[in-house]
């Protein structure tokens, strides 16, 4: 029975989300309420522990929200000013192959974008890009989808890590117990989670290197005339090197400077690599590779926009300099404001917004307004308005379409992120029982034992599936997978990048990502399709990874 309530969470999402096809924000409100009920009834936690979790997790919530935002807007000032139109434009004079512009936008600049913005943002910018190069819709999401999968540890300017990660093993104001002596180990939580970085792109740096080639014979596979695997196979050399041009750099930056940058940096430097030898032909067939003609494609791969209204219509012409440079300042900033050599870092983060101990509990949340990425953003978004001479319109209508575009997804925060606080804090109980995901833990350690490295991926990808999110995914199963690495003799960085990486895979079939995607390119009614097809790719990425991990965990 205790198994059964500490699994609410995750059965009441499934159940109506996936089963009953609730909207989000209803799905993770009925989850929330099903959870504090059976904490309060089964688990005995105090109603003022519940109260205050819920208190800890809309504070999360919004510094998770302050990025989002930054991020939509961003993009939209972008959209609005001409620069993303001209980005469009530089990528389509590049090459003619579909499978060599699948790889530079999907995934290089899509891995860039994950990066900058995250929560879904690649494929909502990637797919209608692509059908503006005259892929068809159906392709152009799917495989946006699929190439936005190793660049998600790193979302978001690390969110996943840094926010997810991290709040997963607190408990309250301390860091949970299990997890106390591995993080002191390390020397504290940041370098623990340099440590976990560094540790997800050693793996990745084998099993994300194949992503681009797994588009590109999908591509050729399921939307070209011939349907052939070997049309996509045959630029296999291009494929990989594009692959090592993001995982390499990603895999030193994350190394050495931790996990915030590793999928910006490693999307720009693998463009800065990959778009060169493109144009001098380094790697590629002599004969290109382009669609059937569009008379001859499929009903179901058609959504009803043309590609005309997504949204793409020329405004201004920048320069493709100026297009580039919000997203240069960008990196640039946050770089600064990152290095502990620099004093910036310490005042920024001396600033910060919370309250503490809630409601008299031992519960304590804070922000740091300053310091979190959703400030860089709104930095760069002035700037840029000034940069790309906006108007004062213009600019309103970014801010109005952005605060719009988040309201959907504040709410669902504000229910998602509460639940998993009262999921995580239920160790402060009067029933004698420990956390929910310690109960969880040991029965699963008990039931999978050493062979646990193979399924701790596929838990992740569950999380991101049911919650909609790589951040919530983490935030809800670290300190569970911490807990079973603890019981089995594992070492928990390695069981918690698999748990990472696994969010990844489980991120190409987000019910939340699938729908925004479907729905910028006029796919709305398709997401069923969308899923049958990324799912294979998902089931790849969660089994290779898994098997890797059991690797080195016998290694070790």
């Amino acid at each position: 029975m205790k198994t059964i309530v500490a699994l609410t969470p995750i059965i009441s999402v499934m159940l109506f989300l996936v089963v009953f096809r609730f909207p989000a924000v209803k799905a993770m409100a009925i989850s929330l309420f099903a959870t504090a009920v059976l904490a309060v009834v089964y688990w005995q936690v105090p109603f003022q522990i519940i109260a205050a979790s819920m208190i800890e997790g809309i504070i999360v919530g919004i510094s998770i929200l302050y990025i989002v935002f930054g991020a939509i807007l961003l993009l939209n000032t972008l959209k609005l000013s001409g620069a993303i139109d001209t980005i469009r434009t530089s990528f389509m004079g590049i090459t003619g192959d579909r499978r060599v512009q699948l790889i530079i936008i999907a995934w290089l600049f899509g891995a860039f974008i994950e990066g900058a913005a995250g929560f879904g943002t690649p494929p909502a910018i990637g797919a209608p890009l692509l059908v503006a190069l005259g892929f068809p819709p159906l392709a152009a999401v799917v495989l946006a989808l699929i190439a936005d999968s190793s660049p998600v540890s790193f979302g978001a300017v690390g969110t996943p890590v840094i926010v997810g990660i991290d709040q997963g093993l607190q408990e309250g104001a301390t860091i949970t117990q299990v997890a106390q002596s591995y993080v002191a180990e390390s020397g504290g939580m940041f370098f623990f989670l340099r440590e976990i970085a560094a540790q997800v792109m050693q793996i990745d740096i084998i099993v994300g290197t194949t992503m681009p080639l797994i588009i590109v014979a999908m591509l050729t596979r399921f939307f070209g005339e011939n349907k052939s695997w070997k049309e996509g196979l045959a630029i296999w050399k291009f494929a990989i090197f594009a692959g090592l041009s993001f995982t390499v750099p990603a895999f030193l930056v994350a190394t050495f400077l931790g996990p915030e940058f590793p999928s910006i940096f490693g999307g720009l430097v693998g463009l800065a690599i990959v778009v060169p030898a493109v144009k001098k032909g380094f790697l590629l067939p002599k004969e290109e590779w382009d669609f059937p003609k569009r008379e001859n494609w499929l009903e179901g791969w058609i959504g009803n926009l043309d590609a005309n209204d997504t949204d793409m219509k020329p405004r201004v012409q920048l320069s493709l300099v100026k297009a580039w440079i919000p997203y240069l300042l960008v990196g640039f900033i946050l770089v600064l404001t990152r290095l502990e050599v620099l004093p910036l870092k310490t005042f920024l983060r001396s600033i910060q917004v919370g309250w503490s101990d809630i409601l008299g509990s031992n519960i304590s949340a804070n922000l740091e307004p300053f310091y979190l990425p959703g400030f860089v953003f709104l930095i760069v978004v002035i700037c840029t308005i000034f940069i790309h001479g906006m108007s004062g319109k213009m600019a309103m209508a970014a801010f109005t379409r952005s605060g719009t575009a988040v309201v959907g997804t504040a709410i669902t925060l504000f229910t998602a992120v509460p639940m998993v606080r009262i999921f995580i804090n239920s160790g402060v109980n009067e029933s004698g029982l420990l956390s929910m995901p310690l109960e969880l833990a040991n029965t699963v350690s008990a039931l999978m034992g050493g062979a646990w490295p193979v399924v701790a991926p596929f838990i992740g990808a569950l999380g991101s599936f049911i919650s909609g999110s790589a951040t919530f995914s983490n935030m809800m199963f670290s300190l569970f997978q911490t807990s079973v690495a603890d019981q089995i003799g594992a070492d928990p960085r390695l069981i918690l990048s698999l748990q990472i990486l696994g969010a990844n895979g489980g991120n190409m079939i987000c019910v939340l990502n699938v729908v925004a995607a479907a729905s910028v390119v006029g796919l709305v009614g398709k997401e069923g399709t969308i899923i049958r097809m990324t799912i294979v790719p998902m089931l790849y990425y969660a089994i290779f990874t898994g098997v890797i991990g059991l690797v080195l965990s016998v290694l070790r």
